[in-house]
């Protein structure tokens, strides 16, 4: 068998794989999240906030609604250096954000399936 045959059976039953795996993921909620900070993001995106008083304040000042905060942490980035991963029984982190171009830290601590946010902040460059 030719060379071009062999490619275009090839090319052929993988266009037909594309396309089953297109129908069986379509609607599903798949992602590629492998990096530490986006999985941590994501998982601490989802969770229930609960907020400080000085956070709680920092919001309203900013007008900053749920969904907001949830885009302040989704696309933000963990701070590892600094925060603080094998806690027991809380782990706490720091992220850094970018509101309206001004750059925001979130102080959060992870417990018993609960985020808490502790402090926000506006930091300089």
């Amino acid at each position: 068998m030719k060379f071009i045959h062999r490619l275009g059976y090839y090319l052929g039953g993988f266009a037909i794989g594309l396309v089953i795996l297109a129908f069986f993921l379509n609607g599903k909620d798949a992602s590629c999240d492998y990096t530490p900070n986006a999985r941590t993001t994501k998982f601490l995106a989802k969770l229930p906030k609960t907020y400080s008083e000085s956070s709680e304040q920092f919001l309203i000042d900013k007008e900053i609604d749920s969904i907001t905060l949830n885009n302040l942490i989704r696309f933000g980035d963990v701070d590892f250096k600094n925060s603080n991963t094998k806690g027991e029984p809380c782990k706490t982190y720091y992220i850094d954000s970018k509101l309206k171009e001004e750059l925001i830290r979130l102080h959060i601590e992870n417990c018993d399936e609960k985020a808490k946010i502790l402090k926000m902040e506006s930091i300089l460059d």
